[in-house]
Order: structure tokens, then sequence, then C-alpha cells
């Protein structure tokens, strides 16, 4: 393939995963009490057990394992570049102190890139399936050879953070044109972006 169509499927956003597990109702109680999801009503006319859960606008399919004796053995070691689903999170002391509280083994570690620090923690599901929770909102996406002009950021609130530093340097930049040309006119300094 030559280059890259922009959308080539038209895709529009990440549905759900699928989970095989040995113990449905072990998996529905950890993605509710650890993760936060939700149950979602599963179409009646599946013949075989699962749940579906929902939340951060995507889903999770729990699939009962049909030998469920026979599925491959879970890993004792949490290795952080095993396959893994990642969430974002509003506070890693947090996360850590209700891991710690709910007795689930985890590893932490840590990306250090250009002034930005990603913490990071990895445990596994009851099915040995990887989890990571971060604090990867700051992380900026930056497409490679021509991907696209603008550097992105994860989360909209750095979105806002952004636009607000943005706001703060123009105002700046005004107030001092008027402290150099219009000494006469005052700012207003509530009406100025917050600091």
């Amino acid at each position: 393939m030559e280059g890259r169509a922009e959308n080539p499927l038209l895709l529009k956003s990440v549905n759900h995963i699928s989970l095989v597990c040995r113990s449905v109702e072990k998996s529905l109680d950890f993605y509710q009490n650890v993760l936060g999801f939700f149950s979602i009503r599963r179409p009646g006319s599946f013949d075989f057990e699962g749940a579906w859960l929902y939340n951060y606008g995507m889903g999770i399919h729990l699939l009962q394992s049909e030998d469920p004796d026979n599925m491959p053995k879970i890993s004792l070691q949490i290795n952080p570049k095993d396959n893994h689903i990642s969430f974002q999170c509003e506070s890693m002391a947090t996360v850590e102190k209700k891991l710690k509280e709910m007795k689930i083994e985890y590893v932490q570690s840590r990306v250090e890139e250009g002034g930005i620090c990603v913490d990071q923690l990895f445990f596994h599901d009851p099915d040995g399936s990887m989890i990571e929770i971060c604090n990867c909102d700051n992380l900026p996406v930056i497409p490679l050879g021509g991907g696209g002009g603008d550097t992105t950021l994860c989360s909209r609130i750095n979105c806002n953070v952004q636009q607000q530093q943005q706001l703060q340097q123009a105002a700046g930049q005004i107030k001092q044109q008027q402290v150099t040309c219009l000494p006469s006119i005052p700012i207003n300094e509530e009406y100025l972006p917050c600091a």
C-alpha cells in the first residue's frame, strides 16, 4: 500500500472489545467494581452465556469460555509489554490507593519524553488480560511522515488548557501593546483568562 488513505473504511470510533472468560460472573464483578463499567442489555437471541458492559465511550463484551479449563494459563508476571487495554484517569494516586485497598497486584512504570511524564499502573483482570491505567492525557499525538499538520493532544482537557494558555499569551501581548501604545486605556483584569 502506498501512502495512507484518510479513512478508507469510514470508521467512526472504537465500539467494544470482546473478552473470553473462565467465569463471566468473576469478570463482570471485576469490570463493574474495579473499572467502573455498568451492565447493558445484550441481544436475547444469543444462545451462549455472556455479558455486555459500557462506560468511557466504549463497550466490553464478556463471553463465557466453552472450555474454561483449557484456556491459556494466567501469567503471574505483570508485563507492561503484553497486549493490554489502557484507561486514562483523573488521579494516579487515587487509583494506586484503590488497587492497594482491593489487594490487586500491579506494576508501576513511568515514561518521560520532552518534559512530559506519563505514569502507568499495570494489572490483570481475572483471566489474565492486562489493564493499564495512566495519566497520558497530556501526551501529544504526533503523526509520522505527513500524516497531518497539527499535533493533537489526547484529551479535550488539554485542548482547553492549551487554548487558555494561548489566550493568556495573546492577552499579555495586547496588554503590553496597550501599555506601550495607549497607556491611558486601562485593562480590566477580570475579563482576562484565568491564570
